[in-house]
């Protein structure tokens, strides 16, 4: 329990508040004899003066000892409460009324005597105690005989030693229960609205530690975070400190899962090429195997039909293999677009014609539609015909003989959009969103095909690069269409309406 943040603050309270109170005990008990000091003294400061006049311990410009003696007995019995001191011009003491035994000096300072006859001091003014070696007491003096012609000084002690006594008990006794109710008071009034204050502003944090536990619970998956009615306005340290940990747990709940993902896929991967692989390398070993193995005995025609089996399987694995580094490449970012103003029209017509001899041999039909005249955009010519050529070549591989393929320019508003539409047997409404994924070939699709399905994955992340997405249109036995847009080059110093056309 001891642990906790509010049982900390909670101890931590409790122990300032004892503090507090034996503070407040203890100033109050010097205050206390401050005050008395103070008043005792006002209202005595003639009192020397007075019990001259009043005993006669002047007669004839002379100290009367015997009254003097009179005096310190009288004041023995009944007035305890003070104590007579009779002191020589230097301060040593010549008589007294205190009991023999306590007196412990034999002489007082001078200066405070000096500063309460000037009159230039506030009360309380202390004096040397006799009765102790170092105790200092409210005093009245004066000198006697007379002021005039002073021969020493009559020197009384205010609180004597037992008024001193009766003082400390009943000081004591009262203090002590004063400071014994003001401490509990204080104690318990102070622990409680401390208490409750504590516990207010500690409850979202506990509510953020009960969120963090949770969250830790769920091995960093799910974050069961409790709502804050909180506002903006009035956001403090606590709250601050709660969207920060909510956006980090979010951004490691995001992690993970796609450190999930892409393991899932990297598994997927592996195998998938391994597959790919495994296919094209078995048939090419196996052919090269019976090459080695029948030399001699192989017709000419028939060992040319075993090469060019090998070297289909061979070309099948180069374009694996460079189609694996390509997409490597782009899921890691390493290729960046070199952009440049490209004419579109120009470039599909270049990858058309590149596609006419395929096309021909598989007996469709490829068109290209549009103006030749169309604006520059801003692209990279090299990546960008890369896509054409992949969805081109994915058109033909996907459309039956005596089909077409058609590749469509055309300017929308700031962009050039390119189509590739086929006349092909189409692709599934459940296969349409797994597309654009490696390896993935959709139902129907020929198993025996020369593709390993990455090109599709490969134009995705060429045209991410250039903010580009592609979209797709299909209907199973209608065909299907992929298109996509890139913005219209804009010269430095042109404004945005203004176009420069291809000349």
């Amino acid at each position: 329990m001891a642990r906790t943040l509010y049982a900390r603050l909670a101890l931590a309270l409790t122990g300032l508040l004892v503090l507090v109170g034996i503070l407040f005990a203890v100033l109050t008990l010097s205050a206390t004899r401050h005050y008395l000091d103070e008043v005792h003294q006002r209202l005595n400061r003639n009192l020397a003066e007075n019990l001259v006049a009043d005993r006669n311990l002047v007669q004839e410009g002379k100290l009367d000892q015997t009254a003097l003696e009179e005096t310190f007995h009288d004041y023995m019995v009944i007035n305890p409460s003070i104590e007579i001191y009779l002191l020589d011009p230097a301060g040593t003491i010549l008589a007294y009324s205190a009991d023999p035994g306590q007196v412990k000096r034999r002489r007082v300072s001078l200066e405070p005597i000096r500063r309460f006859l000037r009159q230039r001091h506030e009360f309380p003014l202390l004096g040397d105690d006799p009765r102790s070696h170092d105790g200092r007491k409210a005093f009245s003096v004066t000198p006697v005989p007379s002021a005039a012609d002073p021969e020493g000084y009559l020197y009384v002690i205010l609180r004597g030693e037992e008024l001193d006594n009766l003082d400390a008990l009943l000081q004591q006794g009262y203090l002590l229960r004063l400071s014994g109710w003001t401490l509990s008071i204080s104690l318990a009034t102070g622990l409680v609205l401390g208490l409750i204050l504590f516990r207010v502003l500690t409850r979202r944090i506990q509510r953020l530690g009960r969120t963090m536990d949770h969250f830790r619970e769920s091995d960093f998956t799910t974050l069961v975070h409790e709502a804050s009615a909180t506002s903006s306005r009035n956001e403090n340290e606590i709250d601050r400190l709660e969207r920060t940990f909510e956006g980090m747990a979010n951004r490691i709940t995001d992690q993970i899962q796609a450190l999930t993902r892409q393991d899932s896929l990297r598994r997927e991967l592996v195998a998938q090429v391994s597959h790919d692989l495994r296919t094209p390398l078995a048939s090419l070993h196996g052919y090269l195997e019976t090459l080695r193995m029948k030399e001699g005995k192989l017709e000419g025609t028939e060992r040319i039909d075993y090469l060019d089996i090998a070297l289909r399987h061979s070309e099948r694995l180069r374009r694996l293999i460079e189609d694996l580094f390509e997409l490597a490449k782009l899921d890691a970012r390493d290729v960046r677009p070199s952009i440049e103003p490209v004419s579109l029209a120009e470039l599909a017509q270049d990858v058309v014609q590149k596609f006419q001899l395929t096309a021909q041999r598989k007996g469709l039909c490829l068109e290209l539609r549009g103006a030749r005249d169309m604006p520059l955009v801003r692209a990279d010519i090299g990546l960008i015909e890369r896509v054409l050529e992949n969805l081109i070549d994915n058109a033909i591989e996907h459309t039956p003989s005596a089909g077409g393929i058609r590749v469509s320019t055309r300017v929308q508003g700031q962009t050039v959009s390119v189509q590739v539409s086929d006349t092909g047997r189409g692709i599934p409404a459940d296969d349409l969103p797994r597309i654009f994924e490696r390896f993935f070939q959709a139902s129907g699709s020929n198993k025996d095909s020369r593709h390993a399905g990455l090109g599709l994955a490969i134009a995705k992340r060429i045209l991410d690069l250039h903010n580009s997405q592609v979209h797709v249109e299909s209907r199973v036995g209608a065909g299907t269409a992929f298109s996509f847009s890139l913005p219209i080059w804009q010269p430095p110093g042109l404004g945005p309406s203004e176009t420069v056309d291809r000349a």
